[in-house]
């Protein structure tokens, strides 16, 4: 076979392309901490390339050379990408050593971000590692958010809403309760109060002043498919098929916009959204908000 032909042989594997049809590739996520960057950088950047599924291989929590060892064995067996989030200069300096000899990329995914930081700022980096997951006012602030949230879920608990920092108003079935909890894990204390056919919303909706109250709607198509496939099987008395009604989710849909229209509550259309992108538009909105 000759040299051409040979996978075995020629350049690299960290330089050569892959194969074109390949599904699957090893990536490893090295970290002194939890790791939650790594996996969302991961899942971002992976996202772009549907061609190819990374296999991915969690290092959380190295802080000593025995861990690195172990890991970089585990590397060794299974080479591909490695991205890194490591503090201790001698760890990172094993790590980067080790993959450099084993023609493996490694990248340390915060180092640009964090440069510029001391660029632009004139300060120096702490090398403190987990910063972001101390006990401190922020993570006790996320802990206050969720509590809140779980405890006014699905209109519970109105006459508090006032001391809620967003309430989402919706139909059923416009992820309302999956956006108050991830805007709970940010920290943003977050209700949501459903609107329903047979009864109005609470009065107190109407006299609120301190939350911003943001109007969830999506398409009537949209919304009967989830229905149906939520309720599809049920049969309770015909409800169901009253509950993923077309023409009655029209009516509904309708109510909604003249509700939050004659209010002037801002919109978010949900129908092509994941929650991921309604808790960053209200973010942004929320963000805006304080500014002004």
């Amino acid at each position: 076979m000759n040299r051409e032909s040979d996978p075995s042989q020629g350049a690299s594997p960290s330089r050569k392309k892959r194969d074109p049809i390949a599904s699957f590739f090893h990536v490893h996520l090295v970290s002194d901490s939890t790791g939650e960057t790594l996996n969302a950088m991961l899942k971002a950047t992976a996202s772009q390339f549907a061609a190819a599924k990374p296999l991915e291989h969690i290092y959380a929590l190295i802080r000593s050379r025995v861990q690195m060892e172990r890991t970089l064995a585990e590397i060794e067996a299974s080479p591909g990408l490695v991205l890194y989030t490591v503090i201790n200069p001698e760890l990172r300096r094993l790590l980067e050593i080790r993959c450099s000899e084993l023609q493996t990329p490694a990248i340390s995914v915060l180092d640009p971000l964090r440069n510029a930081f001391t660029d632009y700022l004139g300060l120096q980096q702490s090398l403190k590692t987990g910063a972001q997951y101390q006990l401190d006012d922020d993570y006790f602030k996320r802990i206050a958010a969720l509590d809140y949230t779980l405890s006014h879920d699905d209109g519970q608990m109105t006459w508090d809403l006032e001391s809620a920092d967003v309430v989402l108003v919706g139909v059923s079935r416009t992820s309302k309760t999956p956006t108050c909890m991830y805007l709970a894990n940010r920290g943003v204390k977050a209700a949501n109060v459903p609107l329903v056919p047979t009864s109005p919303p609470p009065d107190i909706l109407f006299s609120l002043r301190n939350p911003l109250i943001v109007g969830l709607v999506a398409s009537p198509e949209r919304l009967a498919q989830i229905r149906k496939s939520r309720l599809g099987g049920l049969n309770v008395d015909g409800q169901v098929e009253e509950y993923s009604d077309i023409d009655l989710i029209r009516e509904e849909v309708l109510r909604a916009r003249r509700l939050y229209a004659r209010n002037k509550w801002p919109v978010i259309d949900v129908t092509r959204r994941s929650v991921e992108e309604t808790a960053a538009a209200i973010l942004t909105k929320l963000s805006s908000r304080k500014n002004q």
